[in-house]
């Protein structure tokens, strides 16, 4: 009887999976303690290389969005612009509404009654004119000294390779010509008088 009872649970303990395997079990060998400095100092500098290569591959990813936007050859700080208009709004166009000082080497300006306008470009000029303004006294902005000039003693740069403002045609003024000369020969584009550049800029608004 004890014999069955013990068959019946070394076949339950059998089943169940805890009958000891103990001697299929090598015991684990001790490491000494100059291996283990050993493996432990190869496991760091393991460490280090990956932490070098994703910190590497991090600032390389990062470096095109830590470079600052350049300033467009229009722009010049505030303390240079000179805005003849008056009022909340003198520092944006009088047509398209941008700002005066993002595009100062472009502007233009004019007196309509008794008061002043200015515009980013000849383009909104030749816009407010279309739209039947009376404007007296047309001034440019000189690229050189960034003083207002007249029209009439402007040598313009017309089609350049410098972006112009609010056209594809770039129209850039001098009142000196051999300035006008020095940015052509660097940028290319025709020299023209005010009234044949208006000409160039009243294309714009052919459909």
């Amino acid at each position: 009887m004890k014999k069955g009872l013990f068959i019946s649970l070394s076949a339950v303990f059998l089943l169940s999976g805890c009958v000891s395997t103990t001697k299929d079990v090598q015991p684990a060998k001790k490491v000494d303690a100059k291996t283990e400095t050993k493996v432990t100092k190869t496991v760091t500098q393991e460490k280090q290389k990956v932490k070098k290569t994703v910190t590497s591959q991090t600032k390389k990813m990062k470096m095109p969005m830590q470079h600052k936007k350049m300033k467009m050859f229009q722009t010049v700080d505030a303390k240079d612009a000179i805005l003849l208009q008056k009022g909340p709004n003198k520092e944006h166009c009088a047509i398209c509404g941008m700002n005066l000082v993002k595009f100062y080497k472009t502007n233009h300006a004019a007196t309509l009654g008794d008061h002043k306008v200015q515009y980013c470009s000849i383009h909104c000029l030749t816009d407010h004119i279309k739209e039947g303004a009376e404007l007296e006294n047309p001034m440019v902005v000189d690229v050189t000294t960034l003083k207002f000039i007249p029209v009439t003693e402007a040598f313009y740069v017309v089609g350049s390779d410098v972006r112009g403002t609010m056209s594809m045609v770039s129209k850039y003024a001098f009142k000196n010509l051999d300035d006008a000369k020095a940015f052509q020969k660097k940028h290319g584009g025709k020299i023209m008088d005010f009234y044949s550049a208006w000409q160039v800029a009243k294309k714009d608004f052919q459909k």
